[in-house]
């Protein structure tokens, strides 16, 4: 299986970092190729919002990294995504990659968006400074889990699990029940 990771945390040793490394290593125990990609590490023009690319299928600036990691999001059979959570959504580097690859996850009907990328899986990750339970009320965790939902729901990939860990400020190392989260996640694909 070719799995890809989507890191969308500026801290290549945090816990979002840490918890998709558990599901890379358990992924290449098993065989897999997996593949990472940084958010932060990228080189992204942000999208103009000329609506060109619906309609083209080409996105009308320059090459940049966008559209080498929409050709490895087109070849993984799974992406694993994970974000801290910033304002209640994904870190601004990771949403504006998403804005310049819409047209090769979606393609726009007159109806409904038709999704690209059905028969691939994903899991979604995200953390946050709030503390359980309000990480969930107060939709921290939860928003950066629903944008990244929504990406991965009009492209067509189905969500096989979800992981959602609050109050990293006062616990900021991972647990084992942590640890067996990553690890039952990656079981589902």
């Amino acid at each position: 299986m070719n799995i890809l990771i989507i890191n969308g945390s500026p801290r290549k040793k945090g816990l979002i970092s840490q918890m998709l490394n558990i599901m890379r290593e358990e992924a290449e125990n098993r065989g897999d190729k997996v593949q990472t990609v940084y958010t932060n590490d990228l080189s992204i023009k942000p999208c103009i919002g000329c609506m060109t690319c619906r309609t083209k299928e080409k996105c009308v600036l320059g090459e940049d990294d966008s559209q080498r990691i929409l050709k490895m999001i087109q070849e993984a059979d799974t992406i694993m995504m994970g974000a801290p959570c910033y304002w209640g959504n994904i870190p601004g580097q990771m949403k504006l990659l998403f804005d310049r690859i819409v047209y090769g996850m979606m393609h726009d009907t007159p109806r409904f968006p038709e999704p690209l990328m059905k028969g691939k899986k994903c899991i979604l990750l995200s953390t946050c400074t709030t503390p359980w339970p309000w990480n969930i009320l107060f939709k921290q965790s939860r928003g950066a889990i629903r944008a990244m939902r929504g990406i991965c729901r009009y492209s067509g990939f189905k969500i096989v699990a979800t992981i959602e860990r609050g109050g990293t400020a006062m616990h900021p190392h991972l647990s084992e029940k942590d640890k067996q989260m990553c690890l039952k996640a990656i079981k589902r694909i």
